[in-house]
């Protein structure tokens, strides 16, 4: 509701903004960090897995793996160049299909 009225207000002022009509509120192809955030999920998943059954369940394994796949994540600085570079083609993407899916 708060967006409808901020939208209204910013065009009966005039003010040039991309509203919902040009640009996908809640985007996924166009959200990096959901990415970075999915590939981090299965790592930890995958770390997980090759766990016992009796550590699978507890807290400190999961935040054990949890801080490994992160650290390892640091230093790859290639996954976020990759990630941030391929904004311009997401975006043609997504502009594209209007909003819509994409293969991202």
């Amino acid at each position: 509701m708060r967006a409808n009225k901020t939208q209204h207000l910013l065009q009966d002022n005039d003010v040039k903004f991309w509203g919902n009509d040009i640009w996908p509120g809640n985007s996924s192809d166009l959200n990096v960090a959901g990415c970075i955030r999915s590939i981090t999920k299965d790592e930890v998943e995958t770390k997980m897995l090759s766990e016992t059954e009796y550590n699978r369940d507890h807290e400190d394994t999961l935040k054990m793996h949890t801080e490994i796949v992160l650290t390892s994540m640091e230093e790859d600085t290639e996954l976020f160049e990759t990630l941030l570079c391929s904004y311009p083609s997401r975006f043609s993407a997504v502009k594209n299909a209007n909003g819509r899916h994409t293969d991202y």
